[in-house]
């Protein structure tokens, strides 16, 4: 089987995590993370979304992870309307103990808040990280993944503990997992394929059953 090195993209990949909508298509032979972005999030059409949301996750073993999900201060509706729409995405990842993939832009504060308050037992994971050192430590600190894509701070890969270490190649689609860990090894200084092994020992980590057979 294909091992899996890519905890985040939006295109159809062997190895990867496949982020996906609840209306989007979902062919079999892959593994899928399902979730609303925040971005895309409208009162009126919420409450069935999160119904729908639900039910694809609870029914379908090819949904591992829960997300794309988070607070966006740039784009997107009222943050009140986002923190709702997350905390139901932290409910479910906690009901089904599927990690949850988090988008996070100028929320660093809200995230770190919600997850002291609901104390989740399953992992978050801060996809597509891109902030400095310190931003990263806070979230390390607080037990949490991080995972780099395409554009990352150098100082914040070399920093990042082999075992909270992901990588991603997120929404590009001229990126390839190869090309990710190539940049991330050039900031560890050390090989391309060393980052490889890393992030898919964090995923094994990670998914102990759901890829068990796969990986």
């Amino acid at each position: 089987m294909t091992p899996i090195t890519d905890i985040h993209t939006h295109h159809l990949r062997h190895n990867a995590i496949v982020a996906v909508t609840p209306d989007h298509p979902r062919p079999d032979g892959y593994l899928y993370s399902i979730g609303l972005h925040p971005w895309h999030i409208t009162p009126q059409l919420l409450p069935a979304q999160l119904d729908s949301l639900t039910q694809i996750a609870e029914s379908s073993p090819a949904i591992v992870a829960i997300g794309e999900t988070g607070i966006d201060r740039l784009r997107g509706p009222q943050i009140e309307l986002q923190i709702q729409a997350f905390q139901s995405h932290i409910r479910l990842s906690e009901q089904l103990r599927n990690p949850l993939i988090i988008h996070c832009v100028r929320a660093l504060d809200i995230i770190l808040n919600l997850h002291a308050t609901h104390r989740p037992r399953s992992p978050w994971i801060i996809h597509g990280f891109r902030l400095g050192p310190a931003s990263a430590r806070q979230l390390l600190d607080r037990g949490l993944f991080i995972s780099l894509g395409p554009r990352f701070n150098p100082d914040t890969a070399r920093t990042i503990p082999a075992d909270r270490l992901l990588i991603e190649t997120d929404d590009d689609p001229t990126a390839t997992i190869d090309t990710v860990a190539s940049a991330v090894a050039t900031a560890r200084s050390t090989t391309p394929a060393q980052i490889l092994d890393l992030s898919a020992a964090t995923i094994r980590h990670l998914f102990p059953t759901h890829l068990s057979d796969t990986l």
